[in-house]
């Protein structure tokens, strides 16, 4: 490999990364994770066959600092790299505020920016930001590239984008962001290059993963989405609420519970693991009797299908739904509970294709296509960094 664009995506206990090769039209090399973080990291990589390529385990007891971590994986990376190294890094940042509608070299000015947007998303926004201080202190020349959730979605209408709030405070910046743009952009790219004529109509694309969320994409542009200030927002996920009435909160305080209380309950406490107190997962619940586990999916399929509805009227009308990240790409079972929900648009799925998680799983005579498309959002991150990093390059000294 003739150098390479490492990607990270920094999550809460989790850093995922991938390799693509710089000079190979972004080829994917090497994809892996180091889990675990802040207790006994575990580092693990495999290449595209699946084949592990390597893999470590810190002793018990022993906690490496992040940057410890860090710099085993910069070392990994270039171990697996002849003579070009890497050329650059770029990073899953997941809130870019009003003003960061497209990616950008990372500069000493861009980070304090985004460390000013921090209260945004206070979930987030530390985890994605200490790896590109890291990196910026101990190797300063090697260019990094901030790449934004919410990018995507700053094509929003006005109507779509404003809350009914002072306009003081919208003009302060609390307003509908929407999130997973990073997702959405690769489907809406997949789309265009594999079904132009959908891609050009009215989709509904579902991103259902631990975090969740959909987007209405009219010609390939995001014009409503599910998320709206905070990632709070939208559908049941994993452990978040999904949408709720500001009243809760109102009470909530009210009865005596702290700030730092609701939110570690709303972000870590809620959606699928508190309504069925036994799991966030998705495939534990599908496998439990408890009528509990029941509720929480019930919930998950009804808001899902809820959402779709107002979406579909922000379109107009809907021509294509699909399904994307780890359950909505896998959970044959969740796609099929969404779809008889959906049943009223004409939406009819094929049991065997949606079994199969076939590319279509609609019927013929459905008058929704509805497809399953693996997203990818190190793919995009990748393919921005290199744009980035080249346009950098190629200026006249």
């Amino acid at each position: 490999m003739s150098g390479a664009i490492l990607t990270l995506n920094a999550g809460s206990s989790s850093l995922k990364f991938a390799l693509f090769d710089h000079d190979d039209g972004l080829a994917e090399t090497v994809r892996g994770e180091i889990e675990n973080l802040g207790a006994t990291p575990h580092f693990h990589a495999f290449d595209t066959a699946g084949k592990l390529l390597a893999e470590k385990f810190w002793p018990p007891g022993e906690k490496p600092g992040f940057s410890e971590t860090l710099s085993f994986l910069l070392d990994f990376s270039e171990s697996h790299l002849d003579n070009g190294g890497l050329k650059a890094v770029g990073h899953r940042v997941v809130h870019g505020g009003a003003e960061h509608i497209a990616p950008a070299r990372v500069t000493p000015e861009l980070l304090a920016a985004l460390e000013k947007l921090t209260p945004l998303d206070p979930l987030h926004m530390p985890l994605n930001l200490a790896p590109i201080r890291t990196i910026a202190a101990a190797r300063p020349d090697l260019p990094q590239v901030a790449c934004f959730d919410t990018a995507f979605h700053h094509t929003l209408p006005p109507v779509a984008r404003n809350f009914a709030l002072p306009r003081a405070i919208t003009e302060a910046g609390v307003r509908r962001y929407g999130f997973h743009g990073l997702s959405y952009e690769y489907i809406s790219h997949r789309l265009q290059n594999q079904l132009p004529a959908l891609a050009r109509g009215r989709v509904i694309v579902a991103h259902l993963g631990s975090g969740a969320s959909m987007c209405a994409l009219q010609n390939g542009v995001s014009i409503a989405t599910t998320t709206g200030f905070s990632a709070l927002d939208g559908l049941v996920m994993a452990t978040r609420c999904g949408r709720l009435d500001p009243g809760i909160l109102l009470y909530l305080g009210a009865q005596g519970h702290s700030f730092s209380d609701i939110e570690d309950m709303l972000y870590r406490h809620s959606g699928l693991a508190g309504v069925s107190g036994i799991s966030g997962d998705l495939r534990v619940l599908l496998a439990s009797a408890d009528p509990h586990a029941r509720l929480a999916i019930d919930l998950f399929t009804y808001q899902i299908a809820y959402e779709a509805g107002g979406l579909a009227s922000a379109l107009g009308g809907l021509d294509g739904l699909v399904f994307t990240a780890g359950i909505g790409e896998h959970a044959a079972a969740i796609r099929a509970e969404i779809a008889g929900r959906l049943s009223w648009l004409g939406l009819r799925l094929d049991p065997a294709a949606n079994a199969a998680n076939a590319p279509c799983i609609s019927t013929a005579d459905s008058l929704i296509a509805v497809h399953v498309i693996p997203t990818d959002e190190e793919a995009m991150i990748a393919r921005h960094t290199r744009n980035i990093y080249q346009s950098v390059e190629e200026k006249p000294a």
